[in-house]
């Protein structure tokens, strides 16, 4: 049996149901590779998994923080390491489930994060111009800098600003040592499965869902969420969906054009995830259009444990 499996693949792809089905299979336990559902109060957009289609699994690293808190990748892989540790401990199998790429990424090559890669100060001021100028201007900039980095964080200020950051402090690109990082051995003997669909098949899916969501009271969640005081430029706000719907609660754009935007940034976001995974090595990518039915697709996967 191999210490980690990864299911990984685009947003609305099915990887929560399938971690499930595997995990009950198994003896496995699951831990969300999702940089949105660690946030309490942030079930709609997040497409949490609810209680009940747990199934009696235990899930890891969801409900974890305020929306107000800033999480990050280093703290996300120091979490994954301790929960992966605990879970192998009580002889069951850990499954790391999700769609954010540098996540897994951190875990799978056990990334180091030097502290000599960042600067208050200049994290600071940059923020400070993505909030004078806006988040697309500093995209642009990015541009020029770093295009690979630009397309893979389009509409993340966050993520820009950071990419902006690590230029300015090293004179390198970020998507350059995202790439070197990739060639570093693994820290795990793993199964990295990459779920995947026809991209007709897989966008339609994604505008259903957010028609979904929109139906079970996301505008009402991101209100709220507003409301407690939780800013636009919070890491819990950068989610899509998110930071959408919070632009258009202030006067932005009206709501039909910000659920359009919700759509077309989520078929961006989708292709922008199945590029990154592409560039993984050893991935089992499993179609779905290729499968009978999702037990046929689970007796693909325990062939590669």
């Amino acid at each position: 049996m191999k210490e980690l499996v990864i299911i990984a693949g685009p947003t609305a792809s099915g990887k929560s149901s399938l971690a499930v089905a595997l995990a009950k299979k198994t003896d496995g336990e699951i831990i969300s590779a999702d940089s949105m559902q660690v946030y309490r109060r942030m079930d709609i957009g997040s497409a949490k998994i609810r209680p009940e289609e747990m199934q009696g699994v235990p899930h890891h690293l969801i409900d974890i923080l305020d929306p107000s808190e800033d999480f990050n990748v280093s703290l996300f892989q120091e979490l994954v390491k301790e929960k992966a540790a605990e879970i192998r401990g009580r002889g069951r199998l850990p499954i790391l489930a999700g769609g954010t790429g540098f996540y897994i990424q951190s875990v799978l090559y056990d990334i180091p994060f030097g502290k000599e890669e960042t600067d208050p100060a200049l994290r600071e001021r940059l923020e400070q111009e993505a909030e004078r100028l806006g988040t697309d201007a500093m995209e642009e900039r990015l541009k020029e800098k770093d295009p690979v980095s630009a397309l893979a964080y389009h509409g993340n200020r966050k993520r820009i600003i950071r990419a902006l950051e690590y230029h300015e402090l090293t004179g390198k690109l970020l998507s350059d040592k995202n790439r070197e990082e990739r060639m570093r051995p693994t820290a795990y003997d793993a199964a990295f499965f990459c779920l995947t669909m026809p991209r007709e098949i897989l966008y339609q899916r994604i505008d259903e869902r957010v028609d979904q969501m929109m139906k079970d009271g996301l505008l009402e969640e991101v209100k709220s969420l507003k409301e407690e005081g939780v800013r636009r430029d919070a890491t819990s706000m950068q989610g899509l969906g998110y930071r959408q719907l919070y632009d258009h609660l202030e006067g932005r754009y009206p709501l039909e054009e910000a659920v359009e935007r919700i759509k077309r940034e989520t078929r961006h976001f989708a292709k922008r995830q199945l590029t990154w995974f592409k560039r993984e090595k050893n991935v089992i990518w499993l179609d779905r259009s290729e499968f009978r039915d999702e037990e046929a697709i689970l007796e693909r996967m325990l062939t590669g444990l």
